[in-house]
């Protein structure tokens, strides 16, 4: 016992300099198999949950005669099953013969799992199933009877509709998962689990519509995956680190949603899911440029109706970019583009201040940026009260003391405004970002540094990849029939056809014909 004990600390703790997440079976606990000896498994499993108070390792007797341990974490275990159905039955069991076989006739719960090593023990207790162990066997059986607090389905707070669904995603793997099978009642969804981190174990779902997602899509975010090495996860922005195509591009390359629709409605154009446990939304795969500026609003409104908020979106989204760099252009080096009457009204509210129009932009563009970080971090009571009394009275007094002329508090309100129109939180403070070095470029340069910067983020969206798809598809490379849901909303009955590079294996999704049309032969007369 003591050579097993030794055996047992140097591989808990020698060997976790290179650990191997992607193959579970070359897990170091996994060399360690139960004994027997019910002792011998006690001392093994108070060896690995030394100084755990709440890992309770519950002696009692099947029938009165064998002995037999019940492993499990109190406040992640359902006790009152387990005592009803698990405890109850066996203690009453009175059988000459307690095998595994005979214990899954008596226990009245309907999933159970054999145990065969340390690693699995551990694995289901510390999910909340609780494990028995008898003396005489070298293997037992987990019960699922997890139980723990988590939070109901309620409305994503950063994704709220006008008309849809009004459900999002929570911390619980299983939940979510069940809240696309709703959704998606077929059995070619597949769901294929995985744990990665070494002592956080979190439980990661891929999923899929078998048939539409291209395999190799499959087995790339599958592949990527599996090569994580980390101590945790403890939720999916570190997931999304470690697997997108170029981490030092400020431009998202997985979609977070926490609405289970969008998922489903991205599972049926051939995307992957990657479901976290613990974090209340999912990351799709691939995704393009077009796809961060669609909303849900876009689909659930008339076509025209969306598509007309869709180019309003498009043309708000160039000027979070280049408002401030374009005001600070025309006013320090290009002033024969404006107007007579809007130049001299600009030139005398800038009389009395005493810095350059580049200055003058960085400097209220960076107030702007932290009055609305500090009503994100306080108290939604309050938040909203400081970022918006906040921007008027710093605003005004600005102006008042001569630190910043009018047309420049216009230029940033408006630009912040803008900004606030990307649906997806990710490319709104890319924008934000990116900002700042062009307003350096049309500071130095004028219109030929911000055509300059334009060009440069052009360049990198052309070469940036999405698990492979192309960044700007369907624009570049461009896809004709893949234009209707990028420039405008076409109807549904046009949508016959997936994206061509993520449901070329299905291609289409409905029916030719769909378009409705009145009834006829329903006139009077």
């Amino acid at each position: 016992m003591g050579n097993m004990k030794k055996r047992l600390n140097r591989l808990l703790h020698s060997d976790r300099q290179k650990p191997s997440i992607a193959a579970p079976g070359k897990d170091p606990q996994t060399e360690i198999h139960l004994s027997e000896d019910l002792n011998e498994n006690l001392k093994l499993l108070q060896t690995v949950y030394a100084d755990c108070s709440d890992v309770i390792l519950h002696q009692f007797l099947i029938g009165e005669q064998t002995k037999a341990l019940l492993a499990y974490i109190d406040g992640l275990t359902n006790l009152e099953e387990a005592d009803q159905h698990v405890l109850a039955p066996l203690q009453q069991n009175i059988d000459a013969e307690h095998t595994l076989p005979n214990i899954r006739k008596k226990v009245a719960v309907s999933s159970i799992k054999d145990v065969r090593t340390v690693a699995d023990i551990i694995a289901e207790v510390s999910g909340g199933n609780p494990v028995l162990l008898m003396d005489g066997q070298n293997q037992g059986l987990a019960f699922a009877l997890s139980k723990f607090e988590k939070r109901g389905i309620e409305e994503p707070i950063s994704e709220s509709v006008l008309r849809g669904p009004r459900e999002g995603f929570v911390e619980t793997l299983r939940i979510n998962t069940s809240m696309l099978r709703r959704k998606l009642r077929s059995p070619n969804l597949k769901i294929k689990p995985m744990n990665i981190g070494i002592y956080s174990r979190t439980p990661i779902a891929i999923a899929y519509i078998e048939g539409i997602a291209d395999p190799g899509l499959i087995q790339e975010v599958t592949s990527r995956l599996q090569r994580i090495e980390v101590d945790g996860i403890l939720g999916s922005a570190a997931v999304e680190e470690l697997i997108e195509d170029n981490p030092y591009s400020p431009f998202p390359q997985l979609l977070s949603t926490e609405r289970p629709d969008v998922a489903s409605a991205y599972l049926l154009e051939g995307h992957v899911v990657v479901l976290v446990d613990g974090t209340p939304s999912a990351l799709i795969a691939p995704v393009t440029i077009v796809s961060l500026l669609q909303s849900p609003d876009d689909y659930s409104e008339r076509y025209f109706v969306g598509s007309a908020i869709r180019w309003l979106r498009y043309i708000f989204l160039f000027i979070s970019l280049l408002g401030p760099s374009f005001y600070v252009a025309a006013v320090t080096f290009h002033q024969e583009m404006l107007p007579t009457a809007l130049l001299l009204t600009m030139a005398k509210s800038r009389e009395q201040v005493p810095f350059p129009a580049l200055i003058e932009a960085l400097i209220m563009e960076t107030v702007f940026e932290a009055l609305r970080e500090a009503g994100a971090r306080l108290p939604k009571q309050i938040g909203q009260a400081v970022s918006i009394v906040g921007a008027l009275v710093i605003g005004q007094a600005a102006i008042a003391a001569g630190i910043a002329s009018s047309p420049m508090v216009l230029a940033v309100a408006v630009t912040g405004v803008a900004s606030f129109m990307a649906p997806r939180f990710t490319v709104g403070i890319a924008m934000r970002l990116l900002r700042y070095p062009m307003m350096f470029l049309a500071g130095f340069l004028g219109l030929l540094g911000l055509i300059l910067g334009v060009i440069v983020i052009l360049y990198h969206l052309l070469t940036l990849r999405s698990f492979g798809v192309p960044y700007m598809s369907p624009l570049a490379p461009l896809k004709r029939n893949d234009l209707k849901d990028v420039l405008w909303r076409a109807p549904r009955w046009k949508m016959n056809t997936r994206p061509h590079l993520t449901g070329e294996w299905n291609q289409y999704r409905q029916a030719p014909g769909q378009q409705p049309h009145p009834p006829k032969g329903n006139g009077e007369g």
